[in-house]
């Protein structure tokens, strides 16, 4: 047997936020059994009901209406629902913290840096979702974003939320038609977008992408365009276009009222690959991706209020969505727009550095193109708070894994994250209270009926299979866009096998209870 190329400090594990909840599971429950994260997660799948309801009030979910029955089941997996009987509001639970704690810093690569209290971003939001409301955008409606990873995107996403309306958003790198395939299945009111973005010590212009997906998408009857790196010289006339401090000046001091909607009321679309035609639009819920970005965040992650979290993501990839999670905790969000191999091949330790990161978010091909270009912030940077790694993406090769513990840092939690657009999630991630071994993830998600299926539809261990799900999760998506009668969304995760939800994955779980999935 391997053997782990790191394990948590007593210390840490005593600290852990999923060590509390283990105690406060216990105490809730009488199940004396609960001692660490395997029986946790044994009794997560066997009572999942209890489980989620216990998250909720873990981690101090804000909602009305009465939260029982938390799970209706019906006869097929996709007709279960959660929490029929709640509302809830997203932006409500993002915004509890109104404090002058930082909620977000950001650094952009072309320079300067930007600060907001969270008293400071929840004035902004109210004043932006006061704009939009006059504008005529509710419950129902959705506002698309073609946005750099800026304060602006959190501020239009959460304003959106706070309306009770569903937000999607776009990286500005896409071309106008990929854009339009995208956007245009949502049918936006309106659509934010930035003056320009950087990448790689070059500047670019978002107003033609932007003015063209506009002029094809009739459904957009206003643009609201950020300041940021704004090109000198003047811009052609936008038809329904105004600058966003225009948009908001009539606005100021607006207080922030918070629409409750029910726990399945659509929150975000995200987009996958299609080989048949556009990609497509993935509709998830509001309460399902809270709780289960929380359990992921709080238990998984260990984010707690003193933190300051990273992902370099842009805003069209999950990890962004899952990212702007993290202000329910109370910590700091650290945004970044630009290249994250500019000036050098390890540019974002000094951003770490820079902003006492602890826990850090990034891709498994950018740790290992930092492993081929010889990055060893071990002997050049301090990481002095920095506690945990996340990658997202394909399993780490075992030498990562070396590389990390060898040349970033010895005490440091390596966390793969299997993030699945298909659930605005994870389907597998890390623990602070288990060891790390080379080459696998560390844990299936808590509360996850994850399995690894044979060709008959039975579980198999240290062979590969069908990455799949055989009981309902909170999180799972409601529909695919223009697909009216559900065709397409049995097709992509029900009819592969009878009985469980896959997407067509392959992985095997190992003799450690993690997962090896396929690099890439």
């Amino acid at each position: 047997m391997a053997l782990p190329v790191w394990e948590p400090s007593a210390e840490r594990v005593e600290r852990a936020n999923l060590s509390r909840f283990i105690k406060f599971a216990r105490n809730e429950t009488g199940n004396v059994d609960l001692v660490d994260h395997h029986s946790l997660h044994h009794w997560s799948i066997a009572d999942p009901e209890r489980f989620w309801l216990l998250v909720w009030d873990f981690c101090g979910i804000r909602a009305q209406g009465d939260r029982t029955p938390v799970l209706v089941r019906g006869e097929r997996l996709e007709d279960a629902r959660w929490f029929p009987k709640v509302r809830l509001n997203f932006a409500q639970n993002l915004l509890r913290h109104g404090d002058d704690k930082p909620a977000i810093v950001f650094r952009s690569e072309a320079g300067g840096t930007r600060e907001l209290s969270y008293a400071e971003l929840t004035a902004e939001v109210a004043r932006f979702a006061a704009a939009l409301k006059a504008d005529g955008v509710g419950v129902g409606d959705c506002v698309a974003g073609l946005l750099p990873n800026i304060p602006e995107a959190a501020i239009a996403m959460l304003a959106t939320a706070a309306l009770g309306a569903t937000w999607s958003s776009v990286s500005p790198d896409l071309g106008v038609d990929a854009i339009v395939a995208r956007l245009g299945q949502l049918r936006p009111r309106v659509l934010v977008c930035a003056s320009g973005y950087a990448f790689g010590g070059r500047r670019f212009d978002c107003f033609e992408k932007a003015s063209g997906a506009a002029a094809r998408i009739d459904s957009i009857a206003r643009v609201v365009v950020a300041p940021y790196l704004e090109p000198e010289g003047s811009h052609p006339a936008w038809p329904r276009a105004v600058r966003w401090n225009e948009f908001v000046a009539s606005h100021a001091g607006a207080r922030l009222d918070f629409t409750a909607v029910p726990f399945d009321q659509p929150l975000y679309v995200l987009f996958a690959p299609n080989a048949n035609g556009p990609p497509t639009g993935i509709v998830h819920g509001v309460g399902g991706t809270l709780i289960q970005h929380l359990k992921e965040l709080v238990l998984h992650t260990d984010v707690r209020r003193e933190d300051r979290v990273f992902y370099y993501t842009t805003c069209g990839f999950l990890m962004w969505n899952w990212l702007m999670s993290g202000l329910a905790t109370g910590a700091t969000l650290v945004l970044y727009d630009g290249s994250p191999s500019h000036p050098h091949p390890g540019a974002l330790f000094d951003l770490a550095d820079e902003f006492a990161v602890s826990v850090f978010g990034t891709s498994s091909k950018w740790l290992a193109a930092a492993m081929q270009a010889g990055v060893k912030p071990i002997d050049t940077h301090k990481l002095l708070n920095l506690r945990t790694i996340l990658a997202a993406g394909s399993t780490l090769s075992p030498d990562t894994y070396d590389y990390v513990y060898r040349d970033i840092k010895e005490r440091v939690l390596l966390a793969t994250l299997v993030a699945s657009v298909d659930m605005a999630s994870c389907v597998a991630l890390g623990s602070p209270l288990l060891p790390v071994y080379g080459g696998e993830v560390q844990c299936r998600g808590l509360g996850l009926a994850v399995e690894v299926l044979d060709g008959k539809g039975r579980p198999v261990r240290d062979e590969i299979g069908n990455l799949a799900v055989t009981e309902p999760f909170p999180s799972m998506p409601l529909r695919f866009c223009a697909d009216t009668d559900g065709s397409r969304y049995r097709a992509a995760y029900l009819e592969r096998i009878p009985g469980a939800w896959c997407r067509g994955e392959s992985a095997s779980l190992t003799v450690n209870d993690g997962l090896v999935l396929p690099r890439g």
